[in-house]
């Protein structure tokens, strides 16, 4: 079937194979977060917090001061601002354990649809 070609062609690339032989896993999880994880956590929840609150009350501003300007410009900053500080705490927060649970996905969703005795080895990376 065409799913189990494109899980063997997913199976020989180099970060799979990797990732079988280290026997990946989540453990990195059950570590104390770092202040750098931390910050970047709180980054992506103050996003929220900045977007659509704050559009909200620049819509409430501009009706009260009749100055639709302040809306249609300050919107469109303040949603790129919030956008912004969710990527800066996506970065910080989560590069190290995005990669860490993609590694673990990769090795848990080939071993359970390779059979045990075909080898990944071959193939181009």
């Amino acid at each position: 079937m065409m799913k189990f070609a494109i899980i063997e062609k997913i199976a020989k690339t180099r970060f799979v194979r990797k990732a079988i032989e280290d026997r990946a896993d989540l453990s990195a999880f059950r570590q104390k977060p770092t202040p750098r994880i931390l910050l970047g956590v709180f980054l992506i929840a103050f996003s929220y917090v900045i977007a659509w609150p704050a559009i909200g009350a620049l819509g409430i501003l501009s009706v009260y001061l009749e100055k639709p300007l302040i809306l249609v410009i300050g919107g469109p900053l303040t949603y790129v601002l919030s956008h912004l500080v969710f990527l800066l705490g996506m970065v910080l927060a989560g590069a190290d354990y995005t990669i860490i649970f993609l590694r673990w996905a990769a090795r848990v969703t080939v071993e359970k649809y390779i059979p045990p005795g075909k080898s990944t080895e071959s193939g181009r990376s």
